[in-house]
């Protein structure tokens, strides 16, 4: 069995990683295409229960930070990109 990539990235479980295989992300490179707030939506629109806290879990993992050492200002960035992209 080859090594998941995803899998070695930090914050990222075998739960998170199989949400994002059944989207279509299987590398860092298309992670970090989508982004934090692309790969979390894709989870969700799978119909996948995940908390915001697997954003925040993707975007650590980007830079290979734990998630709770994110810089808050950062976090609210990506929770108001998050709301932009809500319906109405």
């Amino acid at each position: 069995m080859s090594q998941d990539e995803l899998l070695g990235m930090r914050n990222l479980g075998k739960t998170s990683v199989q949400w994002l295989h059944a989207t279509g992300i299987h590398n860092r490179e298309q992670l970090r295409q989508l982004g934090p707030v692309g790969a979390y939506s894709a989870v969700r629109a799978r119909g996948f229960n995940a908390s915001k806290a697997l954003m925040f879990s993707i975007a650590g993992a980007l830079q290979d930070v734990h998630w709770n050492d994110l810089d808050p200002q950062y976090k609210e960035q990506l929770l108001q990109q998050l709301q932009a992209q809500a319906p109405p």
